[in-house]
């Protein structure tokens, strides 16, 4: 057993990271030992990013001790003062318990490199070459050479270092030294509008927290009606001081910028929650993210002054989706598929609808398919006159059924385009002749026999698939 990480006052005592537990024992006798946990300092790490949003929406793990935030065009809430906001993510940790070591730098590389090898306000060229991170054995031969720090690698010519170490290594230095504008990968997506309020006191009611996301809401709609867009799904983080960050997320039917409705849809939403919300030490920072728009193009008013777009049905699927559950709401999509099992599946009635369009018949005539599908088919007897002719009678579920009228066949192919022989004789499945059925009550059914008979089988089997209204 070795050790994993060690606090400060182990690490005066000469413990380092790797040495032998016993050693340090040895060294140590009255050393406080406790079990490396990876899993539970991932979720720490986790929770660490989510907290440090109040700083930047875009922030990224790097595991498994350090995380970067992007604070570019985030300062002026600490009056455009890097040191400030740096000072401030300190005292915040500090209150959590943790101790940090923190750094700025041009580039993402250069600021882990400083925090884990210098102290902040070091020089990216007085840093070891171990803070490129490229192997022991690279570090090594650099030593041997007489590099020792990132500034010796940089005096050297480029092709050289390259040819020896490779270009993944010059490729690293340029990130250290700032020549390559590295970018980092946040763990949540940026939105394509975002506001946020800061607070000098932290808000304790939730209903004044509600006042300040329609606020935010005005001022979103505004960008959005700017650029001609309207929000799909939004976002309302409410970050409180103790580093809590609850997340309140709606989802439109229909592209929106109408301060109203999302308010409406946010007041669902929480109606909705399972725990409400605990404004605990209160809440310091509010921000409203616009996760996904789409376009949409300016709407003309009525004589009324209202809008003559107006869809009360997507406003209803909105909110009842929203309460219920985005899953709790479907509706049909037709399938690229003949299988007549596999031409339909349900999605969430709040998705985009799909270009696919249903295959509708003329006015007048009975649907071709029926409203409800057996899944699986069920197994039916019949009587036909000749083998691969219509059904005269057919039992079903205990009860014989005398065919009135019938209609058919619609013959359904098996998809042997998809099939990896193409299309061969037995390598494909068995092909459907559907019929429409209607016995001496008036009732109508769907049924199909499954395979030609002769050429696919014997002997086809005959399935119930379907009942018309």
């Amino acid at each position: 057993m070795v050790l994993a990480a060690t606090n400060k006052a182990a690490a005066a005592l000469g413990l380092v990271p790797g040495r032998a537990l016993a050693d340090a024992r040895a060294r140590v006798p009255d050393l406080v030992v406790l079990d490396h946990a990876p899993t539970a300092d991932a979720v720490l790490l986790d929770w660490l990013v989510m907290a440090c949003e109040v700083y930047s929406p875009a922030v990224a793990p790097a595991p498994p001790y350090g995380l970067v935030i992007d604070i570019a065009g985030c300062t002026h809430f600490f009056g455009h003062d890097e040191t400030r906001l740096r000072d401030d993510l300190a005292a915040r940790l500090a209150r959590f318990g943790l101790t940090a070591q923190l750094a700025l730098a041009d580039t993402p590389e250069a600021a882990l490199a400083l925090a884990r090898h210098g102290e902040a306000d070091d020089d990216v060229r007085l840093l070891p070459v171990e803070a490129l991170a490229i192997g022991g054995e690279d570090h090594l031969a650099l030593r041997r050479a007489g590099l020792r720090t990132i500034g010796d690698l940089a005096d050297r010519p480029r092709t050289a270092l390259a040819a020896r170490f490779g270009e993944g290594m010059t490729d690293r230095l340029a990130r250290l030294l700032g020549e390559i504008d590295g970018r980092i990968t946040p763990h949540r997506s940026l939105p394509a509008v975002h506001e946020e309020a800061r607070f000098a006191e932290p808000l304790n009611h939730v209903d004044s927290a509600f006042g300040v996301i329609g606020e935010l809401a005005e001022l979103a709609c505004t960008t959005l009606r700017e650029r001609a867009l309207g929000a799909r799904r939004l976002t309302a983080s409410l970050f409180r001081s103790d580093g809590h960050v609850a997340r309140i997320m709606i989802e439109t039917a229909t592209p929106s910028r109408d301060p109203v409705l999302l308010m409406r849809l946010f007041r669902e939403k929480l109606g909705s929650l399972n725990d409400p919300l605990d404004p605990g030490f209160g809440y310091d920072m509010i921000r409203l993210a616009v996760d996904h728009a789409e376009p949409l193009a300016s709407t003309q008013l009525d004589l009324n002054g209202g809008s003559a777009t107006d869809q009360p049905l997507a406003t209803l699927v909105g909110r009842l989706a929203n309460r219920f559950g985005r899953d709790r709401i479907t509706r049909f999509a037709s399938g690229d598929s003949y299988i007549p099992e596999q031409a339909a599946f349900e999605l969430s009635a709040i998705d985009p609808p799909l270009p696919q369009r249903w295959s509708e018949p003329e006015p007048g005539e009975p649907p071709l398919r029926p409203l409800h599908l057996f899944d699986p088919p069920q197994r039916v007897d019949v009587i036909a006159a000749v083998p691969d002719g219509p059904p005269l009678r057919f039992r079903w579920r205990r009860r014989l059924h005398h065919v009135l009228r019938y209609e058919g066949p619609e013959r359904i192919a098996p998809e042997w385009w998809q099939r990896q022989h193409g299309h061969e004789p037995g390598r494909h499945g068995l092909s459907r002749d559907y019929y429409r059925i209607e016995d001496a009550h008036g009732r109508r059914f769907w049924l199909f026999r499954h395979g030609l008979y002769g050429s696919e089988k014997v002997d086809p089997d005959w399935y119930m698939h379907g009942i018309f209204a």
